[in-house]
């Protein structure tokens, strides 16, 4: 596969979990240093273990306690489950888009955001990369195709903002290409919202250092190595590069009738909370139970590019 399979599209059948990948050691900048990482070695560097919860700028130095994480998640599942069931009786449509680095944790918060909903009303998106077909369509027709009927819930795992990052920094579209992107989103995701969906846009936002630690863990893990691609560590090595992509296309989608929430992630329980919080205190279900829901934590979610 190539690296612009990887970058387009995930196809985990065609990855084997077996083999061992051939990459050489990292060479990185990290916080002004230089750092070598070589991400085959099963020992994680001190420099990593014990740096990456706080990289970034995370404002905690422990993570969240599991049995307060299960308690609350559970409380708010059953919130979800309402949710869905107002929105199957109104009609309402609602898309969810979650975007961010390599290993920011969105499988896993879409995952625990539809775990217990109905799964007949409530999709996933994780599209391939695009066919020869889908090529020489507008831009944002093949995702279009996948927009929610009456009373569905539709979670994108990355979805037209490839083009804000993946695509011109692995270069896999023109210059002209991404201009026109960044110029032509704002309108698109106008009718979205002007036609009656509830649209969420979430940024999830990791630290380098935790990056590089999660990358490690799926490198050496049985259970999670089919995760691991080339286009991680070609991602890593273009880190500064993503940033600056990053940056603009915030700043210039960034609307207030399609804001984007901007999700600190360093600790995925923190981050699934807050993104499932959002998510029940901006819609007005039928039995919605504010007290039950909570209070958001503004260390870890705020709106827009000047939260990070």
């Amino acid at each position: 596969m190539s690296i612009e399979d990887l970058a387009l599209g995930k196809d985990s059948k065609k990855k084997s979990t077996s083999s061992k990948p051939e990459i050489a050691t990292l060479k990185l900048k990290i916080d002004g240093k230089k750092r070598k990482f070589d991400i085959n070695n099963p020992i994680l560097p001190d420099w990593i273990d014990d740096g990456d919860l706080t990289s970034g700028g995370f404002p905690y130095t422990e993570k969240m306690p599991s049995d307060e994480y299960a308690e609350t998640l559970e409380r708010l599942q059953i919130e979800l489950v309402k949710m869905q069931s107002w929105l199957q009786k109104t009609g309402g449509r609602l898309i969810s888009v979650f975007e961010g680095r390599d290993a920011a944790g969105k499988g896993g918060t879409i995952f625990n955001l539809r775990q217990y909903m109905n799964p007949r009303s409530a999709r996933n998106v994780a599209l391939p990369k695009p066919s020869e077909t889908e090529r020489t369509q507008w831009y944002y027709q093949r995702y279009v195709s996948h927009f929610p009927s009456a009373g569905e819930f539709v979670t994108f795992d990355r979805s037209w903002y490839n083009r804000g990052g993946v695509e011109p920094v692995m270069g896999f579209c023109t210059p002209e290409q991404h201009e026109s992107f960044l110029e032509e989103t704002p309108g698109f995701e106008r009718m979205i919202v002007a036609d009656g969906i509830h649209f969420f846009k979430f940024w999830l936002d990791i630290g380098q250092t935790m990056q590089l630690k999660r990358f490690h863990d799926r490198r050496h893990s049985p259970l999670k190595n089919w995760k691991f691609s080339p286009i991680d560590i070609a991602g890593a090595e273009k880190w500064d590069d993503y940033t600056k992509a990053r940056d603009s296309m915030l700043a210039r989608t960034h609307t207030t009738y399609a804001p984007w929430t901007i999700v600190r992630s360093n600790d995925k329980r923190r981050a699934r909370i807050a993104v499932i919080r959002r998510i029940l205190l901006s819609l007005p279900y039928a039995d919605r139970d504010l007290a039950v829901i909570g209070n958001e934590d503004s260390l870890i979610i705020g709106n827009g590019p000047d939260f990070i």
